[in-house]
């Protein structure tokens, strides 16, 4: 029976409170079955990433694979879907699937995009992926326009609920976001949470996505993904504001991008992060000094996209 990380057992329980507890209980049997049906055997140290399991395998006929089992979640039902429409297009390749939110997925390499050294070259391989993934969305999948009027009620709810220091400039910015690119969008199969974290090292290409949501959308939408993830690592410029628009221009350009597109959807991304952090908190702090300086920061983006290039 494979064991289960306890770092991952830990947050599922922390995070899903019983359920993610009764299902831990079942994810071994789960695990064994799957091992079973698609003619696999653990093939190394069990890994994990915040909802999934994943399991090193190699398969009875085929070779090297990965087993990957999620945390039954709404975001988590059209991963399967993106990498079959990509059939290996800029992704991992899909062997198998199973409704319990399990796949069999080709097996590449642990290291990622975020460990990159150069801030341009992730960037540009970023944005390279990006516009290989652009592809014409399958019927099924959600469509970002439909989350629009929510995306704007929340935004107006926010506004006016929390205390907060960003001007009524900048949330109407974000709102003529949702209201210019957000209710009018192409059926462009996208990532979805398109970040370096989720570009690992392959073998098959050099670089393949992973983890995506799988909506269909504008392509811009991940700008803000993007950004978000790569925020922290311009603490030290010496101009905040003009390593923040090169950082989106790099991505732009390798993902022949509109910039304008790619700077608004950012700015929707991070007023939606500087609210969520007032609301939720963030992963890398829930409360305290470090959450304060999180949110200020955030505040401090959202003004800088909100100015323009």
């Amino acid at each position: 029976m494979i064991g289960l990380p306890e770092a991952f057992a830990r947050s599922t329980v922390e995070r899903e409170g019983e359920r993610g507890a009764a299902w831990l209980a079942e994810l071994p049997g789960i695990v064994e079955e799957l091992l079973e049906r698609w003619g696999c055997v653990p093939d190394g140290e069990v890994m994990h990433g915040g909802v999934g399991l994943i399991i090193p395998v190699r398969r009875r006929a085929e070779g090297t694979a990965v087993l990957k089992v999620s945390f039954p979640h709404p975001g988590n039902v059209h991963e399967p879907d993106a990498f079959s429409a990509w059939g290996g297009r800029g992704a991992v390749l899909l062997y198998e699937r199973d409704e319990r939110f399990a796949m069999l997925l080709e097996r590449i390499r642990t290291s990622t995009l975020a460990e990159v050294d150069d801030g341009d070259e992730v960037l540009t391989i970023a944005g390279r992926i990006s516009r290989r993934l652009a592809i014409p969305a399958p019927p099924g999948l959600p469509r970002l326009r439909e989350q629009a009027d929510a995306w704007e009620a929340q935004l107006r709810k926010d506004a006016g609920e929390l205390t907060h220091t960003l001007s009524r400039y900048v949330v109407d910015a974000a709102v003529a976001t949702v209201r210019e690119l957000g209710r009018v969008q192409p059926d462009t199969l996208i990532h979805g949470d398109l970040h370096a974290r989720n570009i690992l090292r392959a073998h098959r290409e050099p670089w393949l996505a992973v983890d995506p949501k799988g909506y269909a959308g504008d392509p811009a939408y991940d700008s803000g993904t993007l950004l978000k993830s790569r925020a922290l690592t311009l603490l030290n410029a010496d101009d905040l504001r003009k390593a923040v628009h090169r950082t989106l221009y790099v991505f732009a350009e390798a993902a022949e991008l509109d910039r304008e597109r790619a700077r608004r959807w950012a700015q929707f991304h991070a007023v939606q992060a500087a609210f969520w952090g007032r609301r939720h908190g963030f992963r890398m702090a829930r409360s305290g000094s470090r959450l304060d300086w999180l949110t200020e920061f955030a505040d401090r983006l959202a003004e800088l996209l909100t100015e323009g290039s």
